[in-house]
């Protein structure tokens, strides 16, 4: 830094502030101070910095399923923002294990980030203790305990249950009496909700024993067989709810397979949009997660728990949308 200032014709200070950006600069001095950056290949040292501060400038993000365009945005919506303040995101991938959940959080506790947001796997207690015990700032992101608001943590998710609701009203408004619903992965809160909800729309709706539920993940690959027992069954349904992108897309290529039309001999609906869902023939009727507002919201309560870690432990739901296009339908005995 001191030969960066004396090659700019600046005090150490004015280097400081153009690094961190903690202070306006002349247009003159900052274009001085960059020229000599690029001209001695000055790195500022993070490391050392972290070791006076006590800071390391990172934010953990533990989530799974990296492969799912949904996380796949959210996780570039949340490093924007992030970077933009300043800070550096350290990525890891639970695969929504448990055990290996615990195992790569605890290796990102070793780097000592700032703050942790975490998508929480069906087990996240371990995980959960384990920050907490570190006085870890933390969020929970998608997945929302049933045991929240704790004061551990803030939590941001959808509202899944009166989300799934809707979407059996709509799918009964349309004439529907046997709907069938493939969910996902056992145990996960979004799941538990999403098949909450489809319970009590049917319950509603006056029909709760005529809804079928099926999960769509087994040992955490897609289940291939899953929309091939639902229409086994004796009375089989008339229209089929996809739990998330991926259970939908797998859906529509078992459907294609057995010979079956969308929506001629059954309506689809997906419980999570995407960026080609309207390409699709028929354009798929889905409920769209706020993923934006979601990652906004997060980063936003992590910055809030940054700057006051002992706060109460909130928790915040953010409605998504249902967007009706072609591919429900009314059933055809009351076309």
């Amino acid at each position: 830094m001191h030969d960066v200032a004396k090659r700019a014709g600046v005090s150490q200070t004015t280097v400081s502030h153009v690094i961190n950006g903690s202070r306006h600069v002349s247009p003159q001095a900052l274009e001085a101070v960059q020229r000599a950056i690029e001209d001695t290949g000055y790195v500022n040292d993070s490391i050392a910095r972290s070791l006076r501060t006590g800071k390391t400038g990172t934010i953990g993000l533990s989530i799974s399923a990296m492969s799912n365009p949904y996380f796949g945005t959210f996780v570039h919506l949340i490093e924007r923002q992030v970077t933009d303040d300043g800070m550096s995101l350290i990525l890891v991938d639970t695969h929504d294990d448990p055990q290996r959940e615990l195992k790569v959080t605890s290796e990102l506790l070793a780097r000592r980030p700032d703050a942790i947001l975490l998508a929480p796997s069906a087990e996240p207690e371990r995980t959960i203790d384990a920050i907490a015990r570190r006085s870890i700032p933390m969020v929970l992101i998608d997945r929302v305990p049933p045991w929240a608001p704790d004061d551990r943590f803030d939590a941001i998710g959808v509202e899944n249950t009166e989300a799934m609701s809707a979407v059996v009203e709509h799918l009964v408004a349309l004439g529907h009496q046997r709907i069938g619903l493939i969910a996902g992965k056992r145990g996960l809160y979004t799941t538990e909700e999403r098949v909450a909800g489809f319970e009590t729309g049917l319950s509603v709706a006056g029909r709760a024993s005529q809804g079928t539920v099926e999960n769509g993940v087994e040992d955490d690959e897609l289940d291939t067989h899953a929309v091939e027992r639902l229409l086994a069954s004796a009375d089989p349904p008339t229209a089929i709810i996809g739990g998330n992108n991926l259970i939908t897309i797998e859906v529509v290529r078992q459907l294609v397979s057995l010979g079956k039309k969308i929506p001629d001999d059954i309506s689809l609906v997906s419980f999570d949009d995407f960026e080609w869902a309207d390409l699709f023939h028929p354009r798929l009727t889905a409920v769209r997660q706020p993923v934006e507002e979601l990652a906004e919201r997060a980063v936003q309560l992590l910055r809030d728990r940054l700057t006051e870690p002992n706060m109460a432990g909130r928790v915040e739901r953010i409605a998504p949308q249902m967007i009706v296009r072609s591919s429900t339908v009314p059933h055809p005995a009351d076309a």
